[in-house]
């Protein structure tokens, strides 16, 4: 259970696998984990939201960051727990591995350096999101934005069991209760794909509060 959420049931951050991560992503996965038409409409939705020629951090990201290719960035820099994945992504300016459910810190972020960041897909294994959070707001500038996208897809074994018992209008409501907890602002939820002609997309921004 996370001691950031105490009113949550304490089987709720558990995972069915609860072997070590890094372990369990050593192998390379060159892969997309949602299909084209989500991606389309992600691509679409960064390009709105994030700041061209901007400091950007992708966070749990792999082989693929999915922004949009003719918008340039100051930076882009890559979280992951795969070297190879990280290496292989066209968009990272600089990658660093972390584990953020043994350490929740991003510590070669330093303070208010990020014009945007995002979390594509892997919001549902986090065990201590409140932390990552936060360490997420203290990196971002004020103001700045947090995307946070999913859909229905993950490694079951690797998810949080709430998750996994919740459906789309849960994980919205369990994504902004993150984010509330770790003091962004300004929250809102945006349905990017209903799931009627490709993988269901939902994304949720907040903003980093100011200091």
């Amino acid at each position: 259970m996370s001691d950031d959420l105490p009113d949550l049931p304490p089987w709720a951050f558990l995972k069915e696998d609860p072997r070590d991560d890094m372990a369990f992503y050593a192998e390379a996965r060159l892969v997309t984990h949602i299909d084209d038409g989500a991606i389309a409409a992600l691509t679409e939705f960064y390009r709105q939201v994030l700041p061209a020629g901007g400091v950007i951090a992708d966070l749990m990201s792999s082989c693929v960051s999915h922004l949009p290719d003719e918008v340039e960035y100051l930076e882009v820099v890559g979280h992951g727990m795969n070297a190879e994945e990280l290496a292989a992504n066209p968009r990272l300016t600089g990658s660093f591995l972390a584990d953020f459910n043994l350490d929740p810190v991003l510590a070669p972020l330093p303070d208010e350096s990020l014009d945007a960041a995002t979390i594509c897909v892997g919001v549902q294994y986090l065990q201590k999101p409140i932390p990552v959070f936060r360490e997420i707001a203290r990196a971002l500038k004020p103001g700045a934005p947090l995307v946070i996208s999913f859909s229905n897809r993950c490694f079951p074994s690797k998810a949080i069991a709430l998750w996994l018992r919740l459906g789309t209008q849960g994980h919205a409501q369990l994504v902004q209760r993150y984010m509330e907890e770790a003091g962004f602002e300004a929250i809102t939820a945006h349905l990017l794909a209903d799931g009627s002609r490709c993988d269901p997309l939902v994304a949720m921004v907040g903003h980093a509060p100011p200091r």
